[in-house]
């Protein structure tokens, strides 16, 4: 990429002579109306001069239009259209057609009229029937240094993108309509505190998708560099900004997917995270030696938590010293007294512990250290005021020592420091890198850098591009080590284009607060739609010391866990603990068994994760989108934040309030599933209320899945230590596991596979599996296709697991390749067996193969349609105390498979009598079960008092009704 960096802004010829030759000629004045043949190759590029000014329309594709605008004659259409370092796609093949008549150009998708004496273009869509007026843009102050465009609402009623910001309110909905998003900060990214929120970052984003009814919509990218204010407050819309010219794009396209798709192609793609940042990082400021991680690390893995890595905030190098030349800040290297001996332990981390570790640098260098000297003696250093000057020193806000900051506008200066300090880190087995305080927070607004556009070295010239040039370099310096280990890179700020490096980004010094994690919420939705795939938070608030009085932090805690083992990427819990009073680890805060089973949820799904992080990489489509992005012409999903989907087929709801206990849920038009208890919702695009987020004692987010969803899934159970499967009692589980969810029409899903950590999916070394599914009247179909490809490690045969869900009903026979499964009649007998299947419950039927080679087709058959029974229980003498209640609990799965955990509530219909009828047993089944009593909630994993004597027993019927079981206390 560094390598690039110059020749982006070099002038680019394109397209054959004899176009190029018309396309300078209609630059001769605005009256000019040249024909230009259709079917002309190569990039289109036009230029118009009126009222002293100059616009440029250069035609990149049949959707994709770049512009310049400023004042004079302009450079005329010979010479491309420069563009910033946010950029990554420059070569493309001009548009299929193209058509130059006077003012107006255009493509087989797009027109651009320009009115020569207001310089305002028309941009319309002429795939629309009739053809759609997108906007009309025109120059705000063009002579002034704060300069801008307005564009006309036209068709538009909804706005997203532009990055990361922070609204008050505590409110997870709303979208960029209406809103006026303008940096607080003196050049744009900054860290900014606000009431409801603590220090939050800013990231300038500037990407804006404006979405009308039936489908109308365009893309906007600004490819500018400084400070901006978009005003979406009225009509038209405008943004201003600093710099000599304005340069943007306009995206066209069918819909959001396709925009987006465009900007991701723009910008570029997310490579695949290593695996292992799909799980639990536990994060502290900070862990002050070995023992304390050695000690969470036990305790995790006593309470059955699987965890991923550690991640070391700056007491890792130590000696960080406020005020003084002589900090440590910019050593790199681990304290030798409280992080001896750092790569064999890292090394024993890795190999038997199964989790790696992510240590913090940030860009400034304390004075007095050596590194300070080497970089200033080859100019690596921001410098005062001038090319030949000092470095500058920075003395304000000086907790971190004193001294200067890394020049990152210089391509050689990463270069450098990646070699001497970040891949050493690499080859010790460091994990990733987290980058900090990359806004930057401090520095000398008078200061010199090599600069990234030509003749530019103020600090607003480069400023918000910084942590994008810190991120580039780092994912360099493995390219240039010729290492094949992906880059895990967490940064704090960035810029469009920063997803291309691997980073993934996080909000900053967020308060405890549930008005902090509700507005999370909201700006997790508009970096999505800018292109971050990879957003997360400090868990639990990093700030406790800033949450509302009398705020119950255990709550907030158990909230932000449950939401981020939903939406973020890694899961980081990450609070100040300088006093060393405080927790993060999820076994030791918050509500612990709710912390337990949202992980182990996450973890089940990881496999789905990360096919669609593979997606991601190759389509461009985003990890976790707001419903607007599938279902744009919705009205009601329009500004909704507090619902997500995480791929394209879970939809799952935000929950961020105090004493919540449930919430409603809106489902867009079509089959929906709830995810928790498989009940099935047919929605002509409507609400779902009262759903529970507390269910037998453990606090989860309502969530849905699409009928036809098919979602791979990875086995997770106490033994389980992390993504890769690895187990602490040494054993494999390997098996393929998928959820279906049927749907009459067809669908499908690709598993994806690759060794985890290594770059060599990039060329080929992944393992694709397709998965169908359809339902036939009462037959439903799962196909496993034939593997293909594979990586070092791939497994050569496996078990395949389907966990089908069921629409109030049952199966009475599976097939798998056309012969018959034994069924089994509980989960016991079926864990027990190689192969089979059996009703295990809850609208469930799973069905397993004995281990198959990967390169056999496997062809599930499940004939549906057995209605299940019902059952009137009644438990007498059932005298509870506060908070009690009593519970069936049985052999069965419907019953719990005798787990207090799971049973069956009854209702004191006539109290101390307890009744309920429970209408999804099997048929023809011998049932057992006994009365308990058990705590509603915070229960312990015994009940607190069981039916004494014998288990009460009966034989289901057919169909129909058992009628009535009791038993007694």
């Amino acid at each position: 990429m560094s390598a690039l960096r110059r020749d982006r802004l070099r002038a680019r010829l394109s397209g054959s002579l004899a176009s190029l030759l018309l396309l300078v000629a209609a630059t001769a004045g605005a009256t000019l109306a040249t024909a230009v043949p259709a079917h002309a190759s190569g990039v289109q590029r036009v230029q118009f001069t009126g009222a002293g000014d100059y616009l440029v329309v250069e035609l990149l594709s049949d959707d994709l239009v770049h512009f310049e605008m400023g004042v004079g004659s302009g450079p005329g259409s010979g010479v491309a259209i420069p563009t910033t370092d946010q950029i990554a796609g420059t070569s493309y093949a001009g548009p299929t057609t193209f058509t130059q008549n006077g003012s107006t150009v255009s493509t087989a998708h797009v027109q651009v009229s320009v009115n020569t004496t207001t310089m305002c273009a028309d941009v319309t869509d002429l795939t629309r029937s009739p053809a759609l007026l997108l906007h009309t843009v025109c120059p705000r102050n063009l002579t002034a240094a704060w300069k801008g465009l307005s564009f006309t609402k036209s068709a538009m009623q909804n706005a997203y993108g532009l990055g990361e910001e922070f609204f008050t309110g505590g409110n997870a909905d709303g979208d960029r309509a209406g809103v006026d998003r303008s940096s607080p900060g003196a050049y744009g990214n900054v860290m900014n505190y606000d009431v409801d929120n603590g220090p939050v970052g800013n990231t300038q984003i500037p990407v804006l998708f404006a979405v009308g009814a039936n489908n109308a919509n365009y893309g906007l990218f600004l490819d500018q560099v400084y400070k901006q204010d978009w005003n979406l407050t009225s009509d038209p819309w405008t943004v201003d900004t600093y710099g000599d010219q304005l340069r943007w794009y306009v995206m066209a396209g069918s819909s959001l997917p396709d925009l987006r798709k465009s900007y991701m192609t723009l910008t570029g793609h997310p490579p695949v995270p290593p695996q292992k940042a799909f799980g639990l990082w536990n994060s502290e400021y900070g862990y002050d030696n070995w023992t304390e991680i050695d000690n969470t690390l036990s305790s995790l893995r006593a309470d059955k938590f699987p965890v991923d890595g550690f991640m070391l905030d700056l007491q890792w190098f130590g000696g960080v010293t406020a005020g003084s030349d002589n900090t440590k800040m910019g050593t790199l290297q681990f304290d030798p007294t409280n992080f001896p001996n750092a790569a064999s332990k890292i090394a024993d981390y890795r190999d038997n512990q199964g989790i790696g570790l992510m240590t913090i640098e940030e860009s400034y260098i304390g004075k007095g250290l050596p590194e300070y000297t080497n970089l200033a003696n080859q100019g690596y250093l921001a410098r005062a005021g001038c090319s030949t000057c000092d470095p500058v020193y920075l003395t304000a806000n000086d907790w971190w020592g004193r001294g200067s900051m890394i020049d990152r506008t210089q391509p050689a200066a990463g270069a450098y420091w990646a070699t001497t300090k970040e891949q050493p880190l690499v080859n010790m087995g460091i994990l990733g890198h987290w980058l900090d305080l990359g806004e930057p927070e401090m520095y000398d607004s008078n200061d010199w850098t090599a600069g990234l556009l030509p003749g530019k070295h103020a600090h607003a010239d480069y400023h918000n591009l910084y942590a994008l040039e810190w991120a580039n370099s780092v994912a360099q310096g493995y390219t240039t080590a010729g290492s094949t280990q992906r880059p895990l890179i967490l940064s704090r700020s960035g810029a469009a284009g920063i997803q291309r490096d691997g980073a993934a980004m996080w909000s900053g010094d967020i308060a405890t607060r549930m008005t902090a994690l509700a507005d999370q919420a909201n700006v997790q939705m508009e970096m999505s739609m800018s292109g971050i795939d990879y957003f997360g938070s400090d868990i639990g608030g990093f700030h406790r010391d800033e949450a509302v009085a009398g705020s119950d932090i255990n709550e907030i805690y158990t909230q932000w866990f449950a939401n981020s083992s939903w939406f973020d990427v890694p899961i980081r819990p990450h609070t100040d603990n300088s006093c060393n009073c405080q927790q993060t680890a999820p076994d030791k805060i918050g509500d612990v068994p709710s912390n337990l089973a949202n992980l182990r949820q996450r973890y089940e799904l990881t496999p789905y994760y990360y096919s669609v992080a593979h997606n991601a990489y190759s389509n461009g489509d985003p990890l976790v989108p707001p419903l607007v992005y599938y279902y744009q012409n919705d009205p009601n999903v329009r500004s909704m934040g507090s619902e997500k989907m995480v791929g394209p087929n879970l939809l799952v709801g935000v929950v961020a309030a105090s004493g919540e206990r449930q919430r409603n849920m809106y489902l867009p038009a079509g089959t929906w599933y709830d995810y928790h208890t498989n009940k099935k919702y047919v929605s002509t695009g409507q609400w779902v209320n009262n759903l529970p987020e507390w269910t037998n004692g453990v606090f989860q987010l309502p969530a849905f899945a699409k009928a036809g969803a098919i979602l791979p899934k990875m086995y997770v159970d106490d033994k389980t230590m992390n993504v890769t499967g690895a187990r602490t009692d040494g054993t494999t589980r390997n098996e393929l596991e998928v959820q279906v969810f049927p749907d009459t029409t067809s669908s499908n899903f690709t598993l994806t596979e690759d060794d985890g950590k290594s770059t060599n999916y990039q060329n080929g070394a992944q393992r694709l599996t397709g998965i169908t599914q359809q339902l036939s009247g009462s037959t439903e179909t799962v196909n496993i296709a034939a593997s293909s490809g594979t990586y070092t490690g791939a497994p050569d045969s496996r078990q395949n697991v389907v966990q089908l869900v069921t629409d109030e009903t049952q199966a009475s026979a599976v097939t798998l390749n056309g012969l018959p499964l034994t069924q089994y009649a509980n989960k016991a007998a079926f864990d027990a067996a190689s192969s089979g299947w059996y009703n295990a419950g809850g609208n469930l039927v799973v069905a397993k193969s004995d281990s198959t080679a990967v390169g056999t087709a496997k062809s599930f058959q499940f004939t549906l349609g057995q209605t299940p029974v019902s059952a009137s229980f009644t438990c007498y003498n059932g005298t509870t105390t506060s908070g009690q209640s009593v519970y069936v609990v049985g052999n069965i799965p419907e019953l719990g498979n005798w787990s207090p955990a799971s049973a069956i509530k009854l209702d004191p219909t006539s109290y101390p009598t307890w009744t309920g009828t429970i209408s999804d047993l099997p048929p023809n089944t011998a049932i057992e079960w006994k009365c308990i009593k058990r705590q509603e909630s915070n229960y312990p994993a015994s009940a607190d008092a069981w039916q004494p004597g014998s288990n009460s027993a009966f034989t289901s019927p057919g169909s129909g009704s058992a009628g009535s079981t009791t038993g007694s206390f």
